[in-house]
């Protein structure tokens, strides 16, 4: 199996590139998604995140209150050490089993969505890395009208991560996910024609 990384910065649009792969038959295996199965109520991430952290982050449902966790760490570094510590170990085995589930359907192709790829060391795990890639001005813009963050709240996000022009650098291939659907479809579908090459049996669907 050729496993691929896909990332991003926060309002790139990664999860738009992420569902075109979809659409050309990769099987996507989503960080975020991890991240929020490991802390579902009853499992073992739930309870050492709400001992860690206290009852006020669990919401009237039962349920972990991950903006309100959010918020706290991104504001505060002991936090989001504490919090990666108990989380980082529980993603990466849920992605670990569910790479093992593609292998075991003989999937050919597997991609890893993984948020901080370049922030947590693990390019060079990775043969090939797809960016999805916007300017700064936008990603600080997409947060404030279509995520309703406060435009120091936005920035304070983006000034978080890598710059994205550094993970540009970084990449094999980058996603320019600034203009219409039309123009990064486009983009994904040449990439992923470039990428399934690499396989000895051929592109996908031969």
């Amino acid at each position: 199996m050729e496993v691929i990384a896909l990332t991003g910065g926060v309002g790139s649009g990664k999860s738009t590139v992420a569902g075109m792969l979809r659409e050309l038959g990769a099987t996507v295996i989503d960080a975020d998604e991890a991240a929020r199965a490991v802390v579902e109520p009853g499992g073992e991430g739930f309870h050492r995140v709400v001992e860690a952290f206290g009852d006020r982050f669990v919401r009237d449902d039962g349920r972990l209150d991950r903006q309100a966790l959010a918020k706290l760490v991104f504001a505060d570094d002991e936090a989001l050490r504490r919090l990666n510590e108990i989380t980082h170990p529980l993603v990466r085995e849920w992605m670990a089993a569910r790479q093992a589930e593609a292998e075991e359907r003989g999937e050919r192709w597997a991609v890893l969505d993984i948020p901080l790829l370049f922030e947590n060391g693990l390019e060079d795990a990775f043969r090939t890395i797809l960016l999805a890639w916007a300017p700064p001005k936008t990603l600080v813009r997409r947060l404030v009208e279509g995520r309703g963050f406060a435009e120091a709240d936005a920035r304070a996000r983006v000034a978080a991560q890598l710059p994205i022009d550094q993970k540009r650098a970084r990449a094999t291939y980058v996603i320019d996910n600034s203009g219409s659907l039309d123009e990064t479809r486009r983009q994904v579908e040449q990439a992923w024609r470039e990428i399934t090459s690499y396989d000895p049996r051929g592109p996908a669907g031969t």
